[in-house]
């Protein structure tokens, strides 16, 4: 799994809605990924919000699993307009490290539309990549900020949602549905109380390879699921637990520590 692949499902897992935030945010969120059972890497998440811009910060060691998920870091930023019903990204940056390669994202917005882009090393257009289209750059926002979510209360209106998102490299849409309503129990994870689940469906748009197993795969699959948990009386709602079931087992993400 290439890293920036690797990067945007782990922040698929970070993966927005109702009231305004007036009072002023600064939250920690640590997470831990496995795939199969086994942990390939740890993350970090600082949410800061003055009441009128937020700012996502993203960080994380990965320690790979064979050929499968390469060892190195990833790094992500997204960083905008909190005024609203949805946070409103006006600049989205990620950098990946692995086998002593680097590859770096930039995306800036205005409004919701891609204004400009830079991804370094370009990816290559081969025959079987599908053409991003300016009409696709439009009405568009980033994926970090597309999981964290506002509301009124933790119920099904969080699931009520949907996004359309460009990583810099694809364009891709999500549709999210309410699950159901579960309790979040366990003493080992940094939250314990009422969750909502949310189901995913992804649809890639541009920007994807046809021939890529892992965009086939999530596009095919009914096995996309977020547990949201409230971040104390803030208004915003953030990922308690991400699944994806995949071919080589269950890549899953869990809320470990969550400092406010």
């Amino acid at each position: 799994m290439i890293p920036h692949r690797f990067a945007a499902l782990s922040a698929f897992a970070l993966l927005s809605l109702s009231p305004v935030v007036a009072a002023e945010v600064d939250a920690t969120a640590s997470y831990v990924l496995t795939l199969g059972g086994i942990n390939i890497a740890a993350m970090d998440v600082d949410l800061q919000d003055d009441g009128s811009r937020y700012s996502l910060d993203l960080s994380a060691n990965v320690a790979g699993l064979g050929a499968v998920v390469a060892s190195g870091t990833a790094s992500a930023r997204s960083s905008g307009s909190s005024s609203g019903k949805v946070l409103a990204a006006d600049a989205f940056g990620l950098e990946t490290r692995a086998n002593g390669e680097t590859f770096t994202v930039d995306v800036s917005f205005a409004g919701r539309d891609v204004s400009a882009f830079k991804v370094e090393p370009p990816i290559i257009d081969n025959y079987d990549r599908v053409p991003l289209e300016r009409r696709h750059l439009t009405g568009v926002g980033d994926f970090m900020s597309a999981f964290v979510l506002k509301g009124n209360a933790l119920d099904k209106s969080l699931c009520q949602r949907q996004s359309h998102i460009f990583t810099g490299v694809e364009r891709f849409d999500i549709a999210m549905t309410y699950a159901g309503e579960d309790q979040a129990t366990s003493p080992r994870t940094g939250y314990q109380g009422p969750v909502v689940l949310c189901t995913v469906d992804y649809n890639p748009v541009s920007g994807h390879f046809t021939t890529s197993d892992i965009t086939n795969y999530m596009a095919e699959s009914d096995r996309i699921i977020v547990w949201y948990a409230p971040l104390g009386e803030t208004g915003y709602f953030i990922p308690y637990r991400v699944l994806l079931g995949t071919n080589m087992g269950d890549l899953s993400m869990v809320l470990t520590r969550l400092e406010q």
